[in-house]
């Protein structure tokens, strides 16, 4: 039997539909009102906790932060505390850029200025329902802080008339393995949760339900519930979406899923991994954005009934602004050396700036028929991209495209791999740096102070790469050559 019922969220406020049935108590929906400052003062001023959690993500969408004593948190509300800016000024395993423009040794690495967001409060179930904000800098460092980046692309779209809502899809494989366990092994002949393929299996998330339901509890108690949980093609994968909201809180639920899934996995002595290709043998993990506007009059910007396909002239120059700008921006959304690897025909990651109606070749997918659901899938971003960046570079290329009307070039029809396109997308990260450094656009759209800061921070990585022997390059040429 289940019972269904309404109760409060006591630590958001938001109304929530919950449900008994089989596994114990489940929260279905919250009605999304979010917090204000004094209502968080209030909450926190009599709730047990001695501490808070905090976080923010850093250039490569790692979620970084610190626990804070209750009182000196509610003092901070209105002026903000500091977080040392090498957040900024340093990569995924913590070692400095030497190139860095925003900050370096040049600045001394100074404290910056952190704005805590009341309205991102949530709790943390896995952590006896603490509290977390997410923050961002303030200050110079906004300016290449990628949450506050979203937030101006966002005003601009809203200065056009319109408001941007998104979802976004992960793939990520799981792993019988620990952090221990992956570097005693060299990251080689790791386990899988499970082996062969299985996409869409029913046996294996029904063999593994207890994750499966642990997982989908998580999300909904920290208000970024899935809309889809299934096995994707390739052992131990699973793909996950993320249900669509307002494009920034679309970000802050995508960056909070990647961090927490991995807890949750590595509380259960497993690993998940959101690399954009862990293996030659199995295809890539994606990060797609799903994507739609809504205009000041309320209605799906990207519908037109009398359109040809139903695409209105807002989403054609969209499309137009995307497919143009994407050879420049793909660094955003493919910002790896790892990443590049997932870009090739074949194994459903685009290779060339295309767009197609209902085709999953293509960079661009256009999903139309319903004035409810159109919208745009960009399916060239990867699960390794940090996700404020990636709906920035989206949305900010379409803000372009609606800008200057600019036409797409007719739909692909068929095996876009096949498709000879004029616009190739870059084929490493080295070349989509280079591409997004001398971007006018991009510059434009995101201020010639990120753009200069993120290219230094890719031509790090791609620099750092080169001095490293792979595997394959020992295989292939270590005798013979």
């Amino acid at each position: 039997m289940i019972v269904y019922g309404r109760e409060k969220n006591m630590l958001t406020g938001n109304m929530v539909e919950t449900f008994v049935g089989h596994g114990g108590r489940h929260v279905a929906k919250s009605e999304g009102r979010r917090m204000t400052v004094d209502e968080v003062r209030r909450y926190l001023s009599q709730a047990n906790f001695t501490h808070v959690k905090v976080g923010l993500t850093d250039l490569d969408g790692v979620l970084r932060g610190k626990h804070i004593s209750k009182q000196k948190f509610i003092s901070a509300l209105d002026r903000g505390i500091s977080f040392c800016d090498v957040i900024v000024g340093w990569d995924c395993n913590d070692q400095l850029y030497d190139n860095g423009f925003a900050t370096g040794w040049h600045t001394g690495y100074p404290d910056g200025k952190i704005r805590i967001i009341p309205e991102t409060m949530r709790s943390l179930p896995l952590e006896g329902g603490l509290p977390f904000f997410l923050c961002e800098f303030d200050g110079p460092t906004a300016d290449v802080c990628p949450r506050n980046l979203l937030k101006r692309v966002l005003h601009r779209l809203e200065v056009l008339g319109y408001e941007a809502f998104a979802g976004v899809e992960y793939e990520f494989f799981m792993f019988n393995e620990t952090p221990d366990s992956v570097r005693a092994k060299g990251y080689r002949n790791l386990e899988t949760l499970t082996p062969g393929y299985f996409g869409y299996s029913l046996l294996r998330s029904s063999a593994h339900s207890e994750l499966y339901d642990d997982l989908l509890d998580l999300c909904e108690k920290m208000e970024m519930p899935l809309e889809g949980l299934h096995t994707e093609t390739g052992p131990g994968v699973i793909e996950a979406a993320i249900a669509y909201d307002g494009a920034l809180r679309a970000a802050d639920n995508a960056a909070l899923f990647k961090t927490f899934v991995k807890v949750l996995a590595q509380r259960r002595k497993l690993m998940a991994c959101f690399m954009a290709k862990w293996s030659e043998q199995w295809p890539g993990q994606s990060g797609h954005l799903h994507i739609s506007l809504r205009s000041r009059a309320g209605g799906n910007a990207f519908h037109d009934a009398d359109a040809d396909m139903t695409i209105s002239r807002t989403m054609r120059h969209f499309i137009g602004g995307m497919q143009k700008q994407l050879p420049n921006l793909v660094c955003m959304a493919a910002p790896t050396i790892n990443a590049y690897t997932r870009l090739v025909p074949g194994y459903w990651a685009p290779t060339t700036s295309s767009w197609a109606v209902e085709n999953r070749t293509a960079a661009l997918r256009a999903i139309v028929g319903d004035a409810s659901s159109q919208r745009i899938e960009y399916r060239i971003a990867s699960a390794d991209a940090n996700p404020y960046l990636a709906l920035s570079a989206a949305l900010a290329s379409g803000i372009w495209g609606i800008e200057n009307e600019v036409e797409p070039t007719a739909p692909v029809s068929g095996n876009a791999y096949n498709d000879d396109a004029e616009m190739l997308l870059p084929t490493n990260l080295a070349d989509a740096a280079r591409n997004f450094k001398s971007s006018t656009v991009a510059k434009d759209l995101f201020g010639e102070a990120f753009v200069r800061h993120f290219a230094a921070t890719r031509e790090w990585e791609a620099r750092e790469f080169q001095k490293h022997v792979t595997d394959w390059e020992l295989k292939r040429y270590f005798e013979i050559i």
